[in-house]
């Protein structure tokens, strides 16, 4: 076919680790089967049910992480075992401290394969919900004060997770950044780190300071500034205090008679001023032929 593109020429694929490969996860259950604790066995007559192994746990858990799933989604995807079973060894596994061992092992493990490229640094947290609440949530600022986490990450060039924290989700962002960077110094990769790349949210005196404690280059995106205005952006009126500045235009503007009809209809204060128009009138009250009729509110 004239103008179509030739199907024979090479491409050239990155190298791109697919965690779900069956190679790729023999050899982490071969990493992870040494750090799992021994089972515990409680029952006197030792008649428990049958133990779901700890491969079909980890792939589980695996293809939760892979995929963002639910428990329950992964346990309809793996089968086998349930999903209360998988939180079980998850915390399990998170007692006896094999996530952590577990955590270091791969990233020393990515950084002698491939390498980690910690010259330039980025810090940023995100919210996620948490509806069955527990230790560490708090009230959510973007989801109508809901139970939720703050996630801190800290990435390398090519977003490599090197450092990472969860706590509540009404902290802010800058709170958590020198935990962050004592997550990245733990794992031995801070003194690697030459530039530091924040978002504007961290633009403020305090960040500007711990970053430079730690000789760090700060490259934070700046706050918006207004052309000739020192300091904040003073807040816009209230749409309730403009509208009683208009009403109060126009009241100085009525004629003294038609003042008390220009007023808001709230009650006790429109009485009162009625009261007091018909006190200072010398009689009965007629419209003037010169007057154009009053105003009155929410016509």
């Amino acid at each position: 076919m004239s103008g179509a593109f030739p199907t024979d020429d090479p491409v050239e694929v990155p190298i791109i680790m697919r965690a779900l490969e069956p190679e790729v996860f023999d050899a982490v259950f071969s990493a992870v089967e040494p750090l799992l604790p021994e089972p515990i066995t409680t029952h006197p007559l030792g008649c428990h049910r049958p133990r779901v192994s700890d491969r079909i746990c980890l792939w589980a858990m695996l293809v939760r992480l892979v995929t963002g799933c639910s428990w329950v989604d992964a346990e309809r995807l793996v089968g086998g075992v349930s999903d209360t079973t998988l939180r079980t060894r998850r915390d399990e596994w998170g007692a006896a401290g094999v996530l952590e061992r577990l955590a270091e092992m791969m990233l020393g493990t990515y950084n002698e394969a491939i390498g980690l490229h910690c010259e330039e640094l980025s810090v940023d947290g995100s919210i996620h919900k948490a509806p069955c609440g527990g230790e560490g949530t708090g009230k959510s600022p973007v989801d109508r004060g809901k139970l939720g986490w703050k996630w801190s990450i800290a990435t390398d060039e090519v977003g490599i997770p090197i450092g990472w924290l969860a706590d509540r989700a009404n902290h802010n962002d800058c709170v958590l950044l020198p935990a962050t960077l004592d997550e990245v110094e733990r794992h031995g990769l801070l003194g690697a780190v030459g530039t530091l790349h924040l978002d504007r949210g961290y633009d403020n005196p305090v960040v500007h300071r711990q970053v430079a404690a730690l000789g760090i280059v700060l490259d934070v995106a700046k706050r918006r500034r207004h052309r000739g205005r020192q300091g904040p952006r003073r807040p816009r009126a209230a749409l309730g205090r403009r509208a009683h500045q208009l009403v109060a235009l126009q009241l100085r503007a009525a004629p003294p008679q038609h003042r008390p009809l220009l007023r808001a209809p709230t009650g006790s204060a429109r009485l009162r001023d009625r009261h007091l128009a018909h006190r200072q009138a010398d009689g009965p009250r007629a419209p003037s032929s010169g007057l154009s009729p009053p105003i009155r509110s929410g016509s």
